[in-house]
């Protein structure tokens, strides 16, 4: 059997598959099980040091404050970060020119620049310019700089997003008399968004994972920051990192899966109903057409 876009493999083809998925199955569990006896030889593996996670304790005091911090961070610079984004991913388009101009340098401006070095510079800029608390200094530099690179990177997304469309769809609009700004809302972007989503998905697993950064080197609370704290009690630096590492993956797998669900759930919106009409039905709804054109009667002749 032929595909549109490739061809099916034929006997040589399906043995040659099966053996290299044998020999990749095989080196994995190697893999795996040097990495088990590596752990094993060096003591990481003690039941010692994964006792702590069975504790509350370890959750309530150290991992989940960490982690509330965490989201906090994320859910502030995504609720930010998104319109923000699309402003300027629009306002990229424009025809005028100074509106075009000096949204493409604030986009490649901050695009450009590690996020990590935005943190730092908010950082600085809160403590010298304002007087935000100690306390909560970390957290606004965290979110400034996640929200000032984010926003540049979907702002593209979203440019992206709106010129992969065909230009019919806006000649379509403008015949009918839409302006350039009803064009946008009405027609461009409701179709952009399910094509969009993916990126801008994959963009906010970014944003969850860069919070450890604030971490790192501004003290801010996150995750990965209480884990060096519960490893420096419990003298479990191996098994802390693998737990942390779980968490995350585990809650940017949740953050995929909806919107995995939310992709589908808008295409299946966009399609027709489907639905087929009887005879009964084509009487009910134009019967001047069945009776006959016109409405010169069953004829049907004019």
């Amino acid at each position: 059997m032929t595909s549109v876009l490739y061809d099916a493999p034929g006997p040589r083809a399906k043995r040659r598959n099966v053996f290299v998925s044998a020999v990749f199955v095989v080196l994995l569990a190697l893999l795996l099980w040097w990495i088990w006896r590596t752990m094993d030889d060096k003591g990481q593996l003690k039941w010692s040091l994964w006792e702590p996670f069975t504790t509350s304790e370890a959750w309530t005091t150290y991992l989940l404050p960490g982690l509330r911090n965490t989201l906090k961070a994320a859910a502030l610079s995504m609720v930010i970060a998104l319109p923000l984004g699309a402003f300027f991913g629009i306002a990229r388009m424009s025809d005028h020119r100074w509106v075009r101009v000096p949204a493409g340098v604030v986009v490649e401006f901050f695009r450009s620049i590690p996020v990590l070095l935005l943190m730092l510079f908010a950082n600085e800029f809160y403590v010298r310019s304002t007087d935000i608390s100690s306390d909560q200094r970390p957290l606004y530099a965290v979110v400034t700089g996640l929200v000032l690179y984010n926003a540049s990177v979907l702002a593209e997304i979203v440019r992206a997003g709106i010129l992969a469309l065909p230009k019919g769809q806006t000649e379509a609009a403008y015949a009918i008399g839409l302006r350039k700004g009803q064009t946008m809302t009405s027609i461009l972007l409701p179709q952009a968004v399910t094509a969009m989503l993916p990126a801008i998905v994959s963009q906010l697993v970014v944003i969850v994972k860069d919070t450890a950064l604030g971490g790192a080197l501004l003290t801010f609370p996150e995750l990965l920051n209480a884990r060096s704290t519960l490893a420096a009690n419990y003298a479990n630096v191996i098994p802390s990192f693998i737990v942390v590492a779980i968490i995350f993956i585990v809650l940017n797998f949740l953050l995929t899966s909806f919107a995995s669900w939310l992709e589908g759930r808008l295409r299946r919106s966009k399609k027709s109903t489907g639905a087929v009409l009887g005879a009964d039905d084509a009487v009910e709804l134009n019967p001047a057409e069945v009776r006959g054109s016109f409405g010169t009667g069953d004829g049907g002749s004019i």
